[in-house]
């Protein structure tokens, strides 16, 4: 096996390691805390979007991410009427501001928005446990898709868009979801139905680190950023987030997983 597999795994590991601290500690007390966090992420992968989108993104990148977190403080706090159209009000802002794919920064930024509003709901309205759930189906595929891809190698999931995922990772994403969401069946309004939701939520996870993939593979980059060593921007490392939020956010009105105020 080649040691170039494992080259970028100790800062990969070390960088995660302060990301999962720092995101227990906001979940853990919740609140504004974690609100102003979220908000952080959302503005920053705008800030990230609009930069690969954009020929001149000084124009418009601070200005967009800056609207972005206020949105989603407004969202929060207003009553759910009201805070409704700032969660597109990002979008709309910068739709007309992009010289290149002002649609998929549109609709991307969309489920920015609808996928930190979803978080911070699943935190506010459905507790802590239920928010340690779907971050551990997030982290399970990403990592068990990180290793299994590289120890068993194997057909290319799509190697047009993303060169370095494989089936093998991406099924071994699907088991880990699944035993978390055994792991978690026992939570009031749950049962073993959450095993099917956890993988579900784990494809949906998937589709997010596609999705960005293709951004950046049109844009021609790499990393959305260098804001995290080893991981590339926010949305190199949240994007499995986004995907499985937004997911969420339709898949509890039809399952009632999670059971109440979501």
């Amino acid at each position: 096996m080649s040691e170039n597999r494992w080259a970028d795994l100790a800062r990969r590991s070390s960088a995660g390691v302060v990301m999962v601290l720092l995101g227990l500690v906001a979940v853990w007390f919740g609140g504004f805390l974690f609100h102003a966090l979220v908000a952080l992420v959302c503005l920053v992968m705008v800030w990230e979007l609009v930069t690969m989108m954009d020929k001149h993104p000084e124009r418009s990148s601070l200005v967009l991410a800056a609207v972005t977190g206020v949105s989603v403080i407004g969202a929060v706090y207003l009553p759910v009427g009201l805070g409704l159209p700032l969660l597109l009000l990002p979008s709309l802002a910068g739709l007309g501001r992009m010289e290149r794919g002002g649609v998929v920064y549109a609709v991307f930024t969309a489920m920015i928005m609808l996928a930190g509003y979803g978080i911070i709901a699943l935190r506010d309205d459905v507790g802590l446990l239920w928010m340690f759930w779907l971050a551990l189906v997030v982290i399970a595929t990403d990592v068990l898709g990180y290793f299994a891809g590289r120890m068993i190698g194997g057909p290319k999931f799509w190697p047009r868009v993303s060169p370095s995922k494989t089936w093998a990772g991406t099924i071994a994403g699907w088991v880990g979801a699944a035993m978390v969401g055994l792991a978690f069946s026992g939570l009031p309004g749950a049962g073993f139905g959450l095993i099917g939701v956890s993988v579900a939520a784990s494809m949906a996870s998937q589709i997010g680190d596609i999705a960005e993939s293709a951004i950046k593979r049109r844009a021609g980059v790499k990393d959305s950023s260098s804001l995290i060593p080893g991981h590339g921007g926010m949305m190199d490392r949240f994007d499995g987030m986004l995907g499985a939020a937004v997911f969420l956010v339709i898949a509890a009105q039809m399952t009632g997983v999670p059971p109440s105020g979501f």
